[in-house]
């Protein structure tokens, strides 16, 4: 067996996920950067494979890094239509220009070509129903909005 046997993943569209976001709470600089919170206060999850509302109580833990580059790390949960809970994490970076990341910390619209915005996700489901999202790599490309993230989510298959 060599790597040229091993099968080239695809992607497939499982939904758009709007994530509606709370003030930021500035906690300050810490050894790798100047660390944020930013309050995940709902939103909601659409698409071909996937319907449900993000619940509030969730938050992205980010840390800004000397380039101005954001890492992001969230943690939230979501009620599907049917009545199923799922766990979300997301995994990223937000980078670009320094004067693109400056009108982007003030709320100014940006266009999602003028800087790169990626994530990984990782669902989890204890519904049967659900059993597939704990066995996919998610990916997605995002935007970030003044009050929200806006992105489109893969599943790698």
């Amino acid at each position: 067996m060599t790597l040229d046997d091993i099968a080239t993943p695809s992607l497939r569209h499982v939904a758009d996920v709007h994530v509606e976001l709370g003030p930021l709470i500035d906690v300050g600089e810490v050894l790798l950067g100047r660390r944020r919170v930013v309050p995940i206060t709902g939103g909601s999850i659409r698409g071909p494979g996937l319907e449900a509302t993000i619940l509030p109580g969730g938050a992205d833990t980010q840390l800004v890094t000397a380039d101005g580059t954001i890492v992001v790390d969230t943690r939230y949960v979501a009620l599907t239509d049917a009545g199923a809970h799922i766990t979300l994490a997301t995994q990223g970076f937000r980078h670009g220009p320094p004067e693109v990341l400056a009108r982007l910390a003030v709320g100014e619209l940006v266009g999602a070509d003028e800087y790169v915005f990626r994530l990984t996700a990782r669902l989890e489901a204890a519904d049967q129903a659900l059993a597939w999202v704990n066995a996919t790599v998610f990916v997605g490309s995002a935007a970030r909005r003044a009050d929200a993230v806006d992105y489109r989510m893969y599943a790698l298959v």
